[in-house]
């Protein structure tokens, strides 16, 4: 954009006026409509049609750059959100409650009882991890404890694998949740 002294310019990040005073190569000196002499590159101005109200001279070329950057940024936006949803796919729910394992209970011992909720938990977790299946909510009740240790020396034994408490609101204190590292 041309500049010469007398024309009135605008600076574009900020509210300030004024009629450009001085020109040296690319730095204008313009004195606001304050009365104040400030120096600007002519990248920071534009100027002002003097006969309607003050408007920004904007050239095609600028115009279509906005668009595109906005375009990008709602594209890139999308993909976020994608992102998003993808996170909150529900974990693969596994209940060992023994009445859930076997149509009945009739003849076990508590050893037999823990041994098929073991080996439940153990399948269902080679399964996750063959499957790349990231999360698994182990539902073991409260009881007296024994399954949930149990359990946490399963789980324990694979180096891919986190364990923590599942969420409280809902499952209570009777749940064990297994994240799953992916290997790329």
């Amino acid at each position: 954009m041309e500049f010469a002294v007398g024309d009135s310019v605008q600076v574009i990040d900020d509210d300030i006026e004024g009629e450009i005073v001085e020109i040296q190569g690319d730095i204008l000196t313009i004195e606001t409509s304050d009365g104040f002499p400030m120096k600007f590159p002519t990248k920071d101005l534009v100027k002002i049609q003097q006969d309607v109200e003050p408007l920004l001279e904007l050239e095609s070329d600028t115009i279509a750059e906005a668009l595109q950057e906005k375009e990008h940024f709602r594209k890139n936006k999308k993909r976020a959100s994608n992102k998003k949803k993808e996170k909150q796919i529900p974990p693969m729910e596994v209940d060992l409650h023994i009445e859930k394992l076997l149509p009945s209970k009739k003849g076990l011992s508590n050893h037999d009882i823990l041994t098929k909720q073991l080996d439940t938990a153990r399948g269902q977790l080679e399964f996750a991890i063959r499957k790349r299946i990231q999360k698994i909510v182990f539902i073991h009740g409260v009881g007296e404890g024994v399954l949930k240790a149990e359990l946490e020396y399963l789980f324990s034994r694979y180096e891919n694998v986190k364990f923590y408490d599942a969420n409280y609101q809902r499952y209570g204190l009777g749940a064990t949740e297994v994240y799953i590292f992916q290997n790329p």
